[in-house]
């Protein structure tokens, strides 16, 4: 692309991701109570109205009410355009980063990815109803891309990397149920699938990154006085933190390790 075709195309990257963080705060809200994220419209919490649709648009219609319900004045909480932004944001980061025929299943990983982590710190729960179906919709989205690039064998690695770090995390859920429970290990098959795709080392890295973002969490909590070493954390965001950052620095990382030791 030439840079006025490529500068476009980030804009309506950041702008669906603006509009797909909107969207995540609905699955947010609702998955877990078991409601429907297509009807009703999004509506306040407080009173019950729908919201009209200028005070909808992301980010802005939060700050245009500075945070309150139009009809009622009950408080919206901050984390819906931190939603909004977040996902926008990372749409367009991994949209610099990554090679156009990838945005489709990476976007799409992304999105899941902060649906599930946000859920996952509310309910201490990663829902099978969201996992389950990015499994297919990722391995089509995945096999496209190969078809582009011409690449095979990064999707024979993908699937390699989904069966292998499913397999780790369901070992372990063997070993110590107490501590690792069966969302986190549905969720590192998709992990382990888009991991493995960008190479060995960005899985290296992604793979037990969470393991290193959850161990520094735990540390921080106890530093805090926020809790002790007993204290349980929901491990899916750190997963998910890992994979999206190996996506940008598990390359190199890996690579450099993976000649350390070789």
């Amino acid at each position: 692309m030439d840079g006025l075709t490529a500068g476009i195309a980030y804009v309506m990257v950041a702008l669906v991701g603006l509009a797909v963080g909107s969207f995540l705060n609905v699955v947010i809200h609702r998955v877990p109570a078991g409601e429907s994220v297509v009807s009703p419209p999004s509506r306040c919490p407080g009173c019950g109205r729908a919201i009209r649709a200028r005070h909808n648009v992301p980010v802005v219609g939060w700050l245009v009410l500075r945070g309150r319900c139009f009809d009622c004045g009950t408080a919206i909480s901050p984390r819906y355009p931190l939603v909004e932004l977040g996902t926008g944001l990372i749409f367009l980061a991994l949209a610099l980063r990554l090679d156009p025929p990838l945005w489709p299943a990476y976007l799409t990983f992304a999105g899941v990815g902060i649906a599930l982590a946000a859920i996952d710190l509310d309910t201490r729960t990663l829902p099978s109803k969201i996992i389950l179906p990015t499994y297919p919709v990722l391995a089509v989205l995945l096999a496209g891309a190969s078809a582009v690039q011409g690449d095979w064998w990064a999707l024979i690695r993908a699937g390699i990397g989904g069966a292998a770090l499913f397999a780790f995390y369901f070992l372990l859920a063997m070993v110590h149920p107490s501590g690792m429970g069966f969302g986190d290990v549905r969720l590192s098959g998709l992990i382990g699938g888009v991991l493995g795709y960008l190479g060995w080392g960005a899985f290296a890295v992604g793979a037990f990154g969470g393991f290193l973002l959850g161990a520094v969490a735990g540390v921080a909590v106890v530093a805090f006085g926020r809790g002790g070493r007993k204290t349980a954390l929901p491990f899916g965001p750190f997963m998910i933190a890992g994979a999206i950052a190996a996506v940008f620095v598990g390359g190199p990382i890996g690579d450099w390790y993976l000649r350390l030791i070789s």
